[in-house]
């Protein structure tokens, strides 16, 4: 299997070329002669940031070429990252852009759409997940090696791949940001799409927040409520609590007592336990 490399080699190392680009590589096509990436994982384009995009790219231009794949036969340019560059030189009433063309794989182009996007912090969690689920199922990789090519641990990439389970109904909330990733991952300890469906009503009813929505989901499990309502957390605790799930990708609680306290690290199958293990101890729990 060829050797692939993560983000810190940028885009560019994801499409090797045979050899180093000449000065001037850089080429200028019509926009009307090239189509969409068909591995481009982000489904949404926000109409408002597009707007503001296309206003400086009929200003100034666009300053970043797109990268595009060219089809001999005919004559076609398929795009592998800069899509929502592409659309914004439309919106400007661009004729032409400049752009890199390279040698991809179906594969590559998944690889360069989802880290550009990923790059930007522009997927929405189902999209990410949905690229996350074709980079296994369809190209075979793992989880260690998609959490390698995109900057993020194993458990991170497990735990957004549970987001594809929830219903339509808690999806569709999560893509009209509704609910938060963390409300999705609550309701998904809920053994039943009808339990699910309605915890969400109840949720979105009363706008509670990812702790409540825990809460209300351990009721309706038959488990015991918390006797008491914990105390708001000082800043500093929120903050580092939030840097271990975002590395974690799960939900963790940090106690904090006079001398010492308890992190207390949330999983839901024996899958993520593993992968949390291994992002932990940087190891197989069976090495």
């Amino acid at each position: 299997m060829t050797r692939r490399t993560g983000l810190g080699r940028g885009l560019d190392a994801l499409i090797p070329s045979d050899e180093p680009a000449p000065p001037g590589s850089v080429s200028h096509i019509s926009v009307e002669r090239i189509s969409p990436n068909p591995r481009q994982p982000r489904e949404r384009f926000e109409a408002q940031a597009l707007m503001e995009l296309a206003a400086s790219i009929r200003q100034h231009g666009v300053l970043q070429p797109l990268i595009v794949t060219y089809d001999e036969p005919s004559g076609e340019y398929t795009l592998v990252a800069g899509e929502r560059r592409l659309l914004a030189a439309r919106q400007a009433g661009l004729q032409t852009v400049p752009v890199i063309v390279r040698q991809a794989s179906e594969q590559q182009r998944l690889e360069m759409a989802l880290i550009e996007n990923v790059q930007r912090t522009d997927l929405n969690p189902l999209e990410a997940a949905e690229a996350y689920r074709q980079l296994n199922e369809e190209f075979g990789l793992p989880h260690e090696e998609i959490a390698t090519q995109v900057g993020k641990s194993r458990a991170s990439i497990t735990n957004t791949l549970r987001l594809l389970k929830i219903t339509p109904a808690a999806r569709q909330a999560l893509i009209d940001n509704q609910i938060s990733e963390g409300h999705a991952r609550a309701l998904l300890a809920l053994p039943t799409p009808q339990a699910q469906n309605a915890a969400l009503q109840v949720v979105l009813a009363r706008e509670l927040s990812v702790r409540q929505t825990e809460e209300l989901v351990r009721s309706l499990s038959g488990q015991k409520p918390t006797p008491h309502p914990r105390p708001p957390s000082p800043p500093e605790v929120v903050a580092l609590e939030e840097r271990l799930r975002s590395y974690l990708g799960t939900k963790v609680n940090l106690n904090r007592r006079r001398k010492g306290g308890t992190l207390v690290i949330h999983f839901y199958s024996d899958e993520e336990l593993t992968a949390l293990v291994e992002t932990i101890l940087g190891q197989s729990p069976n090495s």
